[in-house]
């Protein structure tokens, strides 16, 4: 797991410089979890670090390869000060577990819930995951392994994700892009839908 964890902490240090803070949390029966912040400025990114140590896989698959799979990260950034967004650091690490817990494969495109809101009154219970490759770059690891992916968490409101069930990821983007829709702020309203 450190083999892993150590270069894939250096990569986020590279992109993001270096982090003000860490959280460390454990599940019943599952690696241990971190969340680093970085401060950019007025935007605060929360980055885990532990969910890439394992590849993820269909948990009921008896014949799951215990080297080859995606593997990946996750990042979340915000406008600071505007709410109390640390508390946000025990819920992704509930998000990075998930793999392991649930057998949950996390890929662009997916919504994850968390069922309560992000931190404390925030309008977001679900997040969008986008594509990787922006923010952080992907980090190649030894054959067979394969590559880390840096994957952008993006909040949405319950409208926001119940209309990206029925029209999908790609849709819900594109009408964040022509809403000129801030998705940094932690306090915005749903972008209008149809």
């Amino acid at each position: 797991m450190a083999e892993i964890l150590a270069p894939v902490e250096a990569r986020l240090r590279a992109a993001l410089g270096e982090p003000d803070a860490r959280a460390a949390v454990t599940f019943l029966g599952t690696d241990r979890f971190e969340v680093l912040r970085f401060i950019d400025g007025d935007v605060v990114r929360y980055a885990t670090l532990g969910m890439s140590a394992q590849p993820m896989a269909d948990p009921s698959d008896p014949f799951a390869d215990p080297v080859k799979g995606p593997r990946a990260e996750l990042v979340l950034s915000v406008r600071a000060g505007l709410a109390d967004t640390d508390q946000v650091l025990r819920k992704l690490a509930v998000l990075a577990a998930s793999p392991q817990v649930e057998g949950v494969i996390v890929a662009p495109g997916a919504s994850l819930d968390l069922g309560e809101p992000l931190w404390p009154g925030a309008p977001f219970s679900s997040v969008l995951v986008a594509e990787s490759g922006g923010l952080v770059e992907d980090l190649e690891l030894a054959a067979p392994m394969e590559a880390v992916r840096f994957l952008p968490l993006l909040p949405m409101t319950p409208n926001e994700a119940a209309w990206k069930r029925v029209r999908g990821a790609q849709e819900l983007q594109e009408r964040w892009l022509s809403g000129g829709t801030d998705l940094r702020d932690p306090l915005r309203a749903s972008v209008a839908l149809d």
